[in-house]
């Protein structure tokens, strides 16, 4: 079904593709924004006075009755845990003090099992929901519609309301969805869903010759605040900048998804004329990272406990940086327990608040790759999603009409999965020259983690 209405779609003139987007953001917004979502509101509000002591039995509590309720319905936590020793008596008198004690959850197991024995058997109706598969096989998670509300609470409450917005505003985003089917379109280069009030902005088209009908789409829908890919963002403003466009006074922009610089933040609100919110999650929704109006950025406890080791898997020092390990306590139907997750941050060394602070969300800075048109991305959205086989993937682009992309794959890949690639690649950047190069593993930087898109552009 959904094949089906994503090729009328791609046909429909642009009036129709507004009221397709409109029809899914209502039911989109229902999905999200509904009784339990409400009721949360105040719940997450009501524990932001917490003191660090009602923080630890807050979490203690909630993490002996998500232990519990894993080792008692979750097959894969069940096999695990009665494998190294524990019972369930153990993880009713649980401390926090012992998590370490606990084995990872591997992306990998995610993967594997994530659809089948890492599912609560109690597990309400829900769907699964991909990560944007930008470095090869995508991460899926699944959201029942309860979690999905109780996750939107938290958002709301500790990223747009501390940025001082909220879901009723007229707000505009730049991510990840494909919402003009082909890399050559005419404008306008946004689409509005009428149902929230959401002017979605093409992630793809950005360039030079575009970025006027960017600002003319946040001016005619009064766009209050903007959302997206910080990177997306970035360029934007940097594109009105140097073609000295006016652009209408936002009161926040929000940016996730990629490491925010100095000279990021300092263009978008000079733009923009206001404040930028950084924000980390993803799309594992097990712990939640944001910016308050005072330029700090906390982990909010009631999302998650978050650890942060070092190369050894023991907790840092206050100012270290170290692998988050990432344990939700939100998802009951899917739980994830000391996830390895793979990012890093930076732990504060003045913890002035009963949240822990974070220095800096030590996130992959991108390189940007230019298209036929001149377009600019950091992002390919489901250019890997469902490719049969395929581990994981990095962009390389040596000329400008040249791209090399690596994989590291299993066994049964073929040429067919090659083709399904390529033609994702040209409906994003245009026809350029694809060449493949299979590697036994893709390199890593320093923080362990590698580039998933490299340009060789002026290097």
């Amino acid at each position: 079904m959904k094949k089906i209405t994503d090729k009328i779609y791609a046909k429909s003139p642009v009036l129709l593709q507004n009221v397709i987007i409109s029809t899914y953001g209502y039911y989109w917004k229902n999905r999200r924004l509904g009784v339990v979502f409400k009721r949360q509101l105040d719940e997450f509000n009501s524990r932001e006075c917490f003191t660090k002591q009602e923080w630890k039995s807050y979490q203690t509590k909630e993490l002996r009755r998500l232990l519990v309720h894993s080792f008692e319905t979750v097959p894969f936590y069940n096999d695990k845990y009665q494998k190294a020793g524990f019972s369930v008596q153990d993880f009713q008198n649980f401390e926090l003090s012992d998590i370490s004690k606990l084995p990872y959850l591997e992306k990998d197991e995610l993967r594997k099992f994530g659809k089948t024995t890492l599912l609560s058997l109690t597990k309400k109706k829900g769907k699964y929901y991909s990560s944007s598969g930008s470095t090869g096989t995508p991460i899926s998670v699944y959201f029942s519609k309860e979690f999905h509300q109780i996750w939107n609470a938290a958002y709301e409450v500790r990223v747009r309301n501390w940025a001082g917005v909220n879901y009723k505003m007229a707000r505009g985003m730049i991510g990840g969805r494909r919402i003009l089917p082909d890399s050559e379109v005419k404008p306008p280069f946004y689409r509005y869903n009428a149902a929230e009030k959401q002017t979605y902005f093409s992630a793809y088209h950005l360039s030079e010759k575009t970025a006027p009908n960017y600002v003319e789409g946040l001016l005619k829908n009064k766009v209050e605040y903007l959302v997206g890919y910080a990177m997306s963002i970035y360029l934007l403003a940097d594109f009105i900048l140097k073609l000295s466009i006016k652009s209408p006074k936002l009161i926040a922009v929000l940016t996730s998804s990629e490491k925010l610089t100095l000279i990021m933040r300092n263009t978008i609100e000079k733009v923009f004329q206001c404040k930028v919110f950084d924000a980390y999650s993803g799309v594992e929704a097990c712990g939640l990272i944001s910016e308050n109006k005072k330029g700090e950025l906390l982990f909010s406890p009631d999302t998650g406990i978050m650890e942060v080791v070092d190369s050894k898997g023991k907790q840092v020092n206050l100012g270290e940086s170290g692998e988050v390990i990432a344990t939700g306590l939100l998802n009951f139907d899917q739980p994830l327990i000391r996830y390895r997750i793979g990012d890093r941050v930076k732990l504060s060394d003045r913890q002035n608040s009963s949240m822990l602070k974070v220095d800096e969300i030590e996130g992959r800075i991108e390189d940007v790759i230019v298209g036929e048109n001149g377009q600019k991305m950091v992002r390919f959205q489901g250019l890997f999603i469902d490719v049969p086989f395929l581990k994981s993937a990095q962009i390389i682009q040596k000329d400008f009409d040249e791209i090399q992309i690596n994989l590291f794959v299993e066994e049964n890949f073929d040429k067919k999965n090659e083709e399904l690639i390529t033609k994702r690649l040209f409906s994003q950047l245009g026809n350029m020259k694809v060449g493949y190069k299979y590697l036994n593993e893709i390199a890593k930087c320093e923080n362990g983690k590698f580039k998933a898109v490299i340009s060789l552009l002026n290097k």
